[in-house]
């Protein structure tokens, strides 16, 4: 039995063009120097790490005195080796199916190298932010091999006082909002010594081949007529199934149709003009984003929005000072943005990768000069907002998901790409939930950055993680439009700053 792409993770495969990829990923800093007086309170989970052996601070005793845990190349595979198992797909590739007659399938990786996808980089001196990210933006810019399975993961060394990141990029297409995370979060765990997974013997199975695919894929088509038979005859559910997905059909049309009416305002950050990617990060303290939110009664989401939309008015006025007082700048965000009982029912701890999640569409007002005030248009258009039919998004998935053949997939991409080109300007990847202290291999993580997929038509995208007591910023953008994104840096400093001054 074949273990088929859903039609939504075959979508993102086939968005895959020359001048965007639909790669996410994380970077991960880590200080094995940090002392963390938290250790060993986060929530137990499933995944662990040995006790002994690489990767690892130390054994038993270790909470009582611990010694200063290491990590390097040799100690990271090692770790990574004993995780894949939690993810199967990390030892997969991707097979299309001659013709399109069906999705494209998974199928084991016979020449899996997991050398080739962990690999080691260094930062000259000073090792300095500006240089990691010029480095992570160079990495991001580049397509994944399709031959192989679909993620890298890059060991940094060189950065200031002996700390060390892990760049991880993986396909969209393997990581969901349920189980299949994506390797940053399975290599992570709540406290610096957990006991050791099972260990793996994993063996590839054969791959089918061509003929075989093919050959399978009618196979399945030719029994969907003898399902509609029988459906007639026994009245099973495969008519209503039929019915179903004509309906669903037209319901997605509809909402496409109605987010095109409802367009978001022209702007460049719908264009894009090459592969080359630029990245930037930032970080303000979660303590005095929660006191401002206490002063205008909203939430720190509110906060966050408000300091985007500082971030981008002052990005807007650096290359056209004819921003207007009613201008805005269209985002998606998800809706546990707004209620947080959403992310509760799904996860009892947050997660810094957000993809998959409902999603609703709000303005930032970025035409507005006084930070109060843009403060409470945010929050108020953001409550609006997140409670009309009319701006709940579907995201990004195909019109047609319960077709099983793929036939014109790079014409199905393109009009996809068409269609869903105008909904919004940028997507803003946030959760409600703080995400606990995380280590790798027994070394705390100082801090995380979600890194999001940067869709074609889309010149920007950003995302925001709630940890260790503070938000940290990530944006990611076409270097062809936003060649400056670096100063975002600073525009989110000054945005957070003059919200802390507003009275």
């Amino acid at each position: 039995m074949v273990n088929r792409l859903s039609a939504h993770d075959a979508m993102f495969y086939f968005l895959d063009e020359s001048g965007s990829t639909t790669h996410l990923g994380a970077l991960l800093v880590i200080d094995p120097n940090h002392t963390d007086k938290r250790a060993g309170t986060g929530a137990s989970r499933t995944r662990k790490a040995p006790t002994t052996g690489p990767g690892v601070a130390g054994g038993a005793g270790s909470e009582d005195k611990p010694p200063a845990p290491v990590l390097d190349y040799s100690r990271l595979v090692a770790l990574v080796e004993n995780r894949l198992q939690l993810v199967p797909r990390y030892r997969q590739i991707i097979r299309e199916v001659t013709l399109g007659l069906a999705r494209p399938v998974w199928v084991d990786d016979r020449d899996f190298d997991i050398n080739f996808h962990i690999r080691r980089s260094g930062l000259p001196r000073p090792g300095d932010t500006v240089q990691l990210q010029d480095l992570i933006a160079r990495v991001m810019s580049r397509p994944l091999d399709r031959t192989r399975p679909l993620w890298e993961m890059y060991l940094i060394e060189g950065l200031p006082d002996g700390k060390l990141a892990i760049l991880t990029k993986t396909h969209r297409c393997m990581v969901d909002a349920h189980d299949a995370m994506e390797i940053s979060e399975v290599i992570c765990d709540d406290t610096r010594t957990v006991e050791p997974l099972p260990e793996d013997l994993w063996m590839p199975g054969s791959p089918p081949g061509s003929t075989s695919l093919a050959l399978g894929a009618i196979a399945e088509a030719l029994s969907r007529p003898g399902d509609l038979v029988d459906s007639l005859v026994h009245n099973n559910s495969v008519v209503g199934d039929l019915r179903s997905t004509a309906e669903g059909a037209l319901r997605r049309v509809g909402s496409v149709v109605q987010q095109m009416t409802d367009s978001a305002p022209a702007s460049r950050l719908n264009s894009s003009t090459t592969s080359t990617r630029t990245f930037a990060v930032a970080s303000v303290p979660r303590r005095g984003c929660a006191k401002i939110a206490d002063r205008y009664d909203c939430t720190v989401n509110d906060v966050e929005l408000a300091i985007i939309s500082g971030a981008m008015r002052r990005w807007m006025l650096s290359y056209d000072e004819s921003v207007e007082a009613g201008d805005t700048v269209r985002v998606v965000l998800p809706l546990s943005a707004r209620d947080p009982a959403v992310e509760r029912r799904v996860d009892a701890d947050g997660r810094w990768i957000t993809v998959g999640k409902a999603s609703f569409v709000t303005d930032l007002p970025v035409g507005e000069d006084n930070p109060a005030v843009r403060l409470a248009q945010v929050a108020g258009l953001a409550n609006r907002y997140s409670q009309s039919s009319r701006r709940l998004s579907m995201g990004p998935r195909p019109l047609l998901p319960e077709l099983g053949m793929v036939p014109f997939p790079e014409f199905s991409s393109r009009a996809f790409r068409s269609l869903n080109r105008r909904n919004y300007n940028v997507p803003v990847g946030m959760g409600t939930l703080p995400v606990a202290a995380r280590y790798v291999g027994g070394c705390p993580v100082v801090q995380v950055y979600a890194i999001p997929a940067l869709l074609a038509q889309r010149a920007l995208a950003i995302s925001v993680v709630d940890y260790r007591n503070s938000l940290q910023f990530a944006f990611i953008a076409d270097r062809g439009v936003l060649s400056d994104l670096p100063a975002m840096t600073d525009y989110v400093t000054e945005a957070y700053e003059e919200l802390e001054a507003a009275k």
